[in-house]
């Protein structure tokens, strides 16, 4: 079985790579998709994940028991420490989520799976993967289309930026580029084409 990466950075297009990779019959496992699973209330109670992020950053639990990712999103993104806190809490779960996840596939004899990971490179995830996929916009791209997107100012999407490795880094540690800043259907032709590859391996 291939184990492979998938990473971008914000509005880059990640998403819609791991669709079109799905959509292809790829198994895929996303990283964001498990957090948000992870925060799901129990039984009208929070779950375990965020009773542990409600304790070490006290009033982002909404009186409906879920998180309130916004005011968490405020407290993390210009504070490295306070980001990094996060990650120890987060990623530790997720990880043995995945790791499940991976056997089960294995058991069910699967010959490929992409795992959609924000911070892949940052992680160093890539030290146990057989290959990593970057979805790569330009920079000045990639603000244009966060400000639409998430109807921030140009201030604000610098900042989040900030928090992720650059994409021309990434880009360079990356076994295959997916360049994503032109029409959709030059997209889906460059996946089309990787799919292809990865099933002659």
């Amino acid at each position: 079985m291939q184990f492979l990466g998938l990473t971008g950075g914000f509005a880059s297009g990640k998403s819609t790579v791991r669709e079109m990779l799905r959509l292809l019959g790829t198994d895929v496992l996303d990283a964001d998709g498990i957090y948000h699973e992870l925060l799901l209330p129990k039984d009208g109670k929070p779950s375990t994940l965020t009773r542990e992020i409600g304790a070490r950053f006290p009033g982002v639990i909404r009186g409906d028991q879920t998180l309130d990712r916004q005011a968490l999103g405020a407290r993390i993104f210009d504070d490295p420490e306070e980001r990094r806190a996060l990650e120890t809490l987060t990623h530790p779960r997720v990880a043995q989520v995945v790791a499940l996840e991976v056997e089960r596939l294995k058991a069910q004899g699967s010959l490929l799976v992409v795992y959609d990971v924000p911070l892949l490179f940052e992680r160093r995830l890539e030290l146990a993967m057989d290959g990593t996929l970057v979805v790569w916009v330009p920079r000045t791209t990639q603000l244009q289309r966060m400000m639409a997107r998430d109807h921030i100012s140009r201030e604000q999407a610098e900042l989040r930026l900030k928090s992720q490795l650059p994409l021309d880094d990434k880009r360079k540690r990356a076994t295959w580029v997916i360049d994503n800043s032109g029409p959709l259907s030059e997209t889906r032709r460059q996946v089309e084409r990787l799919w292809k590859q990865l099933l002659r391996r």
